[in-house]
């Protein structure tokens, strides 16, 4: 007990440091960690340890209304007590939007034990059948609006309802309604199991082996360079089953604020619920924040003082744009759902090196290393590979990431600046080679992202008999133009080295994207 007394005790004072919370007693201390004790570095842990907090916040804000950290923790504990009687250690898989109804689920199933499978509403109904199957889910809670899926993947299992418009006997609803909470001693700690998010094939189960010692300096290093505050509504945007939202749920959560969530994201009514609600923070990919610069008229939003980035690249025009207009509040997070987060970019970061992603967060080790695993020198581009912090398992299906004395590879390229600040310029698999010279189309998407008649680019590789592989840009023109293929073709000329111009050049009505706003290439291919 007295390791985590000590603990609990240092990291309070350490919170406390950053102005985040208030200094807790030695002893409510000791009382805040016996959750911990029973269900381990979980979510059920945070829900728990606020609830005796902060009962009477809001904790949470949807569709349908508010809810306290009191009410909030008796009705994940209720839910909780009425799975238990139902599962036999499956695990539990969530296919919703962002609502109460996932929150709870993650903080119910958490407490049980059971690992909980967090599932991506992009999926085909066979793409959810192979990862039903794959992960042995037993029992799916799903939204009404994926009913079709789930029946045409093919799955056995229980099924249970999270949002639905009607009156459903088997819902989360139902269930938290009908039974009285009763204390739960899980046998074993629960894992959230986060998809990869790639853009084809099946994504992988990511597994993470935590403990509060990783969680600590992470989360002390976030907090020193993002600035939230205790019991200042958070608008999280993205959605929840992905790493972003997942992980900025588990800290507003962790440090009291009220979580402002929306089933759909909507550039207008999220602007609008950071007015209303006066929001200090939102959470948002690159393609939300340039919806949001879109909207011809929008409210005043003078509570806003932190916008968290992340997800997909954030290129220095938009950047740029967006902190013009909405001041240096700007933060740029980098990090992969097999890694957690790898570094932090502050608006001064973004001003002094735009496109950056930012230095490693606190005891994480960030290297730039060739194809036989040497360092290489500051600016010249790598693999990059990370350590410390979050500590890959594997995935859930079996495999590794790359792993090289301690580090593991995140499959990007990058490289470092002479201050220590990492670019992303691609992934090792989207490098391609054409006419015996290496080309990054991420280099090309970010100058062409800056063209005054660009709406939105996708720039991509595709095979070329002659060359091996050749450059293709898709390209959404800003209305009233009349960009010509000629004229981007000179504009990259222009800016960059000949073999760098993309040959093909396409203009197309709408980028295709999934939920996180990443551009589906294998869909643009095929146009």
């Amino acid at each position: 007990m007295r390791r985590f007394t000590s603990l609990g005790v240092r990291a309070t004072r350490a919170l406390h440091d950053v102005g985040v919370v208030r200094p807790i007693r030695p002893d409510r201390a000791v009382r805040l960690l016996f959750p911990y004790i029973r269900y381990g570095p979980v979510p059920a842990t945070i829900g728990a340890m606020s609830a005796l907090r902060f009962p009477d916040r809001t904790a949470l804000i949807d569709e349908r209304g508010a809810l306290s950290y009191r009410e909030l923790e008796r009705r994940a504990a209720s839910l909780a007590t009425a799975l238990h009687h139902r599962l036999d250690g499956d695990r539990v898989g969530i296919l919703c939007r962002n609502h109460r109804g996932f929150v709870e689920t993650v903080l119910a199933a958490s407490r049980l034990g059971n690992d909980v499978v967090l599932l991506n509403t992009d999926f085909s109904a066979t793409q959810l059948g192979q990862v039903v199957e794959r992960e042995h889910i037993g029992l799916l809670v799903h939204d009404e609006e994926f009913g079709p899926t789930v029946a045409e993947s093919g799955f056995t299992g229980q099924r249970l309802l999270a949002w639905t418009d009607g009156d459903a006997h088997e819902s989360v609803d139902a269930l938290m309604a009908d039974t009285d909470p009763e204390p739960l001693n899980p046998a074993k700690p629960s894992r959230v199991i986060v998809m990869t998010s790639g853009t084809t094939g099946t994504p992988k189960g990511a597994r993470h082996d935590i403990s509060i010692s990783a969680l600590l300096p992470v989360a002390l290093s976030h907090l020193m360079r993002v600035p939230v505050r205790s019991g200042a509504p958070i608008v999280i945007a993205p959605p929840l089953f992905h790493i972003l939202g997942f992980a900025y749920t588990s800290v507003g959560l962790a440090v009291g604020m009220p979580l402002v969530l929306f089933r759909r994201f909507d550039a207008r009514a999220v602007m609008e619920a950071i007015a209303d609600h006066e929001a200090e923070t939102l959470v948002a990919v690159p393609m939300m924040l340039q919806r949001v610069l879109d909207l011809e008229e929008r409210p005043g939003t003078p509570s806003l003082r932190t916008v968290v980035c992340g997800g997909s690249a954030l290129h220095p025009h938009l950047s740029d744009a967006f902190m013009d207009e909405f001041g240096e509040v700007l933060i740029n997070v980098y990090g992969a759902t097999e890694t957690g987060w790898a570094t932090i970019a502050t608006p001064e970061d973004l001003r002094e090196a735009p496109g950056t992603v930012g230095k490693p967060t606190l005891h994480l080790t960030v290297k730039i290393l060739d194809e036989n695993g040497e360092e290489l020198s500051t600016g010249e581009t790598g693999e990059v590979y990370t350590g410390g912090g979050l500590r890959f398992a594997g995935y859930t299906g079996g495999g590794q990431k790359r792993l090289r004395d301690g580090l593991t590879g995140t499959g990007d390229l990058g490289h470092l600046d002479e201050a220590g600040r990492l670019f992303i310029d691609g992934r090792t698999d989207d490098m391609i080679v054409s006419g015996g010279e290496n080309v990054f189309p991420g280099e090309v998407e970010a100058l062409l992202d800056g063209h005054p008649d660009i709406a939105e680019v996708s720039v991509t590789g595709v095979d070329d008999e002659r060359f091996g592989q050749r450059l293709a840009a898709y390209i959404v023109r800003k209305s009233a133009s009349r960009l010509t293929e000629d004229e981007v073709r000179a504009y990259v000329k222009k800016h960059l080295a000949r073999y760098k111009v993309p040959r093909d050049v396409t203009f197309v009505d709408e980028l295709p994207r999934t939920s996180t706003g990443k551009v589906k290439a294998g869909t643009l291919r095929a146009h």
